[in-house]
């Protein structure tokens, strides 16, 4: 799994030696009581540790430390549902310490991923899904340059809770665009 850098953030695999900077992002600001969002997950921090580092080893998933640009830990994402047959995979289980949110390190985690995806792994399509309740990360989808493709109902059970999940979706012959549009808003944060 490549480290991936960029001028406002590094993605680099995820170290069992991430654990305490994971719990201080997740925890700050009670960042992880959103019971619909990845974050909360980080309250089992080795139960989180322990299923990333069997889906890496299954090769299910890639998962990566995001680092600001000062290399401190800020965050977690990952590659998914890796399905290189179909030349798919899915992008998430993303979050960010409340103090880096909406300042370009989620716009260029996404753009070096989507670039790693579809430019070196060669995919034809990169999902995402959400928690039907999670409009935050819906609104931040959909900036990306995503489209939304429905919703899956009672698609999973999440702590006790059926979840509903909505899909989104890029295709490579929307990639270009997708990547200047990222480019154009990442330029806001330079």
């Amino acid at each position: 799994m490549p480290t991936l850098v960029g001028r406002h953030v590094t993605l680099r695999p995820l170290l069992a030696t991430d654990r305490d900077a994971l719990i201080a992002a997740a925890s700050g600001d009670g960042l992880w009581d959103i019971f619909y969002a990845s974050v909360s997950q980080m309250k089992d921090a080795d139960g989180f540790f322990a299923r990333a580092f069997a889906e890496q080893r299954q090769e299910r998933s890639a998962v990566f430390a995001v680092l600001d640009a000062v290399g401190a830990v800020v965050g977690t994402t990952k590659f998914m549902r890796m399905a290189p047959a179909h030349r798919r995979l899915e992008i998430g289980g993303t979050f960010y310490a409340t103090r880096v949110q909406r300042t370009g390190i989620n716009t260029e985690a996404k753009l070096l991923l989507l670039t790693h995806a579809f430019d070196v792994l060669g995919c034809q399509c990169v999902q995402f899904r959400t928690d039907s309740l999670n409009r935050r990360s819906q609104a931040a989808i959909e900036r990306l340059g995503a489209t939304r493709d429905g919703v899956l109902r009672g698609h999973q059970i999440v702590a006790g809770r059926l979840r509903d999940s909505v899909v989104y979706s890029i295709i490579d012959r929307e990639w270009p665009a997708v990547r200047e549009n990222l480019n154009f808003l990442l330029a806001r944060h330079a």
